[in-house]
């Protein structure tokens, strides 16, 4: 359930997002008529402008992208946002069925909606945003990256992340933070954030063997007459979650009493506003700002939730933009007297068939693109049904990908990561070879073959599921839950770790897992060093060409409850 104040401001949010008139921003798309103004429209308010992206994923093109079907929240979070989807997300934001803020922010009618509306995000049109609100607001602008910025697609791992640099220092952001750009290593990240023309910030980034900060903490900002003391927050978990040996001389966490000392390190430096720039994710900062005074506005990431509202957590303004440039925030914020005494919220909805590309931005895209246009544009098959990946428990691009790995590597049960990114893709679309590495691109690509046995199947199930439903914030490590082909179990997210999974079963012959049996699995993302195997984007690629056209069934293997 919603609580009242978070239904009440929902609706509020909503209203900002349909102000366009009776039917708002989905009647004038439908009728052709949904322009930039309408989606720049905007009450100004106040001395200060923050804007806020995050999660792009190496992603400089419009592309389609699905929101989750399944988003569970546990705990505290249970029946929170951002833990509703579908039905819920439009009652509780007031979205008409069918509209543009309903094909933005929910899954329903997705294949449909998509014809209509378009495809989402794109650099170019997030830079014409970004200049009309600067252009409109001047120094009052401050411009933040949450991070998951420069990985994740073709050109920035063919590139080692420099297509992106390159592209959003064109955007002129004023700081960034960052999670999936650690796994680009040590030495290379310290070369890029040692080149770029802002900030990196991470307070809770230590070098292991003295405790050093290896990235500043903050950094004081002045915008319209108002001091900003901007915090940065790194994924907490990298070593967990990503390849520890990529980074063997950092050390990541919370750190929640860090926090505290640089909050009041900004109080005391004269700030009138503290920021926190975080990767997160929702729970762990909703978490974080009860037990971390003073924090005025939280900017967080790594979780993709796209929030049309900005949640209060007691005094705190806590603000979610999506993922994939699909949306960009801004909050006007009047600042007086070292207090928020007011502030209006927007996320803007990036319809990219509606917004103009700066021609700046798009020419640099194109320059990065064109060395590796063939195989961008190469057509492996056809999409016979929608293809997404979103959501707790996978998508039926995950299943192709499972059923790639089953087929290529000759295995009885494949596992890959539950991990956010990626496109998706309609109905009759030609899947290119830049869409799976969409959904691929990583520097641990590896693709493995190995024996398991069904005990050892379990924990790995059981230890992944406690990332996810652990009803502590803290203790969830990111991520969606492992996707398994071949391979159906039952999952009770309301018991304790270690007792979730039960009946976990052989698709193929129908039989119980037997705890002592060895079984050949196959997978990818592996953060164990020296993993062998070919890069899952060419397993994948391989299998879909072989196929030609590729027809997938939402699957029904995973059982839930408890939820």
């Amino acid at each position: 359930m919603v609580t009242r104040r978070e239904f009440l401001t929902a609706a509020a949010a909503a209203a900002a997002l349909t102000g366009t008139g009776a039917g708002g921003l989905g009647r004038l798309a439908a009728q052709g008529r949904l322009t930039q103004q309408d989606l720049l429209r905007f009450e100004p308010l106040g001395n200060v402008t923050l804007v806020h992206l995050t999660d792009l994923h190496g992603q400089l093109m419009p592309l389609y992208f699905r929101e989750p079907s399944i988003n569970i929240g546990v705990g505290e979070a249970k029946g929170k946002v951002p833990h509703l989807t579908g039905a819920d997300v439009r009652n509780a934001f007031k979205l008409p069925p069918k509209s543009a803020e309903s094909y933005a922010l929910s899954y329903e009618d997705f294949a449909e909606l998509a014809k209509v509306y378009g495809r989402m995000g794109g650099v170019d049109r997030i830079a014409t945003v970004i200049k009309s609100i600067r252009a409109e607001r001047g120094n009052k602008v401050l411009l933040l990256d949450g991070g998951d910025t420069w990985t994740n697609s073709w050109t920035s791992l063919k590139t080692e992340g420099q297509d992106m640099v390159e592209v959003m220092n064109l955007l002129k952001p004023d700081a960034i933070t960052g999670h999936w750009e650690f796994t680009l290593g040590e030495a290379r990240v310290k070369a890029i954030v040692d080149a770029l023309p802002f900030p990196f910030l991470a307070q809770n980034v230590l070098e292991s063997e003295f405790e050093d900060r290896v990235f500043p903490a903050q950094k004081m900002f002045e915008r319209g007459g108002a001091k900003i003391a901007v915090i940065g927050q790194a994924f907490p978990f990298t070593p967990i979650a990503n390849p520890r040996w990529m980074i063997p001389k950092w050390t990541f966490g919370i750190r929640e009493i860090e926090m505290q000392k640089e909050v009041d390190a900004a109080k005391a430096g004269g700030a009138d506003l503290v920021v926190v720039l975080s990767h997160n994710g929702f729970d762990v900062d909703r978490k974080m700002v009860q037990r971390v005074r003073g924090i005025d506005v939280i900017l967080t990431g790594h979780t993709h939730d796209a929030v049309p509202e900005v949640i209060k957590v007691g005094k705190t303004l806590l603000v979610a933009s999506g993922c994939h440039g699909k949306f960009v925030s801004r909050l006007d914020l009047d600042v007086q007297g070292k207090e928020i005494k007011g502030f209006n919220y927007r996320l803007i909805p990036i319809f990219s068939d509606a917004i103009a590309p700066d021609a700046e931005v798009a020419a640099a895209i194109t320059k990065h693109r064109a060395p590796y246009a063939a195989d961008l544009g190469r057509v492996l098959g056809k999409s016979e049904g929608l293809l997404y990946r979103r959501g707790n428990f996978g998508g039926t691009l995950d299943d192709v990908i499972c059923d790639a790995i089953r087929s290529e590597r000759d295995a009885e049960i494949a596992l890959s990561p539950g991990i956010r990114w990626g496109t998706s893709l309609l109905p009759g679309q030609d899947i290119t070879f830049e869409d799976i590495t969409n959904a691929t691109a990583m520097s641990y690509p590896a693709c493995y073959r190995m024996s398991m046995t069904g005990q050892r199947l379990h924990e790995i199930l059981e230890d992944v599921a406690d990332n996810i439903f652990n009803p502590d914030p803290y203790y969830q490590q990111g991520g969606d839950m492992v996707r398994t082909g071949g391979l159906a179990y039952a999952i009770d997210v309301s018991k304790p770790a270690g007792q979730r999974i039960s009946n976990m079963t052989l698709l193929k012959s129908g039989q119980v897992l037997e705890a002592s049996k060895e079984y050949t699995v196959a997978g990818w993302a592996s953060i164990n060093q020296g993993t062998e195997g070919p890069p899952i984007w060419d397993v994948v690629a391989k299998h879909i060409e072989g196929k030609k056209n590729i027809a997938v069934v939402p699957s029904d293997t995973v059982k839930i409850s408890g939820q």
